[in-house]
């Protein structure tokens, strides 16, 4: 029903609209039979609260903003679906709100300074052009908890995996597997983001560590993060004549992307190339051949970072924390396990 008024709900449970209010408000003194009588009113009329008001009445709107570069990429969509499942089961039964970035300098200043910061209590931040000192100086009073690999103020929460242990461990899988040219693809060509920068030094460190000689050679950067630009750079390399035999992707859809280059000139995975991609998107395992993968614990992050940021909400106002979350190597048929185990 469109428009429901919180004096219609109050006509429909045949109740005052200040009772209405109060079980809204989740006011204490409101008996466990009149709180079921108003709720059962607000779900058959679909009522919600609009959130200036409540922001009038309770200081809080109920919302939490989520934002970060482009919501058309795999992984923030997944991220989004599980953040917004996760406010909803809080006490608060926070509801999301999206801001895009589109991965731009201006975009995240724009997030920092949006008129909509009002209407929100609290906001999760990926960003991955600001450096933790301009977060910092442009952030405003509203509680706040950084994602990503970038680095955080002081002051602010912060959660993440582990991107250098995780890409060591990727690069040594492949090393583990008797791949001795070892290739990265994905960074970007210029203006490397944080993200990139970790997960290279983690691969530098899996190649050293498995007794590998780094070969500048066999870093493929992309013009943009797309299973496209991954396809065109890599069919460009192997055409220029780069040869690997192992191969280290940035993300899901750059590993997407090389799958198809490497189909396209009759090179076989795992035989003659193994391929590791990153983050366990949900088209991973239905790819040809099903991809091995690095994949954060997604719900891990979404319900710590919900929790830091409803803890910031009530008030805490102590130093920033540094949270990891774990993160595994799901073994596929890109990648298999070692024979030799």
């Amino acid at each position: 029903m469109a428009g429901v008024r919180l004096q219609d709900v109050a006509v429909h449970a045949g109740v005052s609209m200040k009772t209405v209010s109060n079980v809204v408000h989740d006011h204490p003194h409101v008996s466990a039979a009149m709180r079921e009588r108003v709720q059962r009113a607000i779900d058959d009329l679909g009522y919600r609260p609009n959130a200036l008001g409540r922001r009038l009445a309770t200081g809080r709107t109920g919302l939490i903003a989520l934002a970060f570069a482009d919501v058309r990429l795999a992984y923030f969509s997944e991220l989004a679906s599980l953040v917004s499942a996760a406010a909803a089961s809080t006490g608060a039964g926070y509801r999301l709100l999206l801001e895009e970035t589109s991965g731009t300098i201006d975009g995240e200043r724009a997030v920092l300074s949006s008129s909509e910061a009002g209407l929100v209590d609290g906001m999760l931040f990926q960003p991955s052009m600001m450096t933790s000192t301009e977060v910092a100086q442009r952030r405003s009073d509203i509680p706040m908890v950084l994602l990503g690999e970038g680095a955080a103020p002081i002051g602010v929460d912060h959660v993440m995996i582990d991107n250098v242990a995780a890409a060591n461990r990727a690069t040594r899988h492949l090393s583990a597997l008797g791949r001795t040219r070892i290739a990265f693809v994905g960074h970007e060509e210029s203006g490397q983001s944080a993200t990139s920068t970790q997960r290279l030094i983690g691969y530098q460190q899996g190649i050293e560590e498995s007794g590998l000689v780094l070969d500048m050679s066999l870093l493929i950067p992309t013009r943009a993060i797309a299973p496209a630009e991954a396809a065109r750079a890599v069919g460009a390399a192997l055409d220029r004549g780069l040869r690997f035999d192992g191969l280290v992707c940035r993300d899901d859809l750059a590993a997407i992307g090389a799958l198809r280059a490497l189909q396209e000139r009759g090179i076989r995975i795992p035989d003659d190339v193994a391929v590791v991609g990153w983050d366990d998107i949900s088209f991973a395992a239905v790819t040809f051949p099903s991809l091995t993968t690095i994949a954060p614990d997604m719900p891990a992050l979404a319900r710590v970072a919900l929790e830091m940021l409803e803890e910031r909400i009530m008030g805490y106002t102590g130093l920033g924390r540094h949270r990891l979350v774990d993160f595994d190597l799901v073994i596929r048929e890109s990648a298999p396990a070692p024979t030799n185990g």
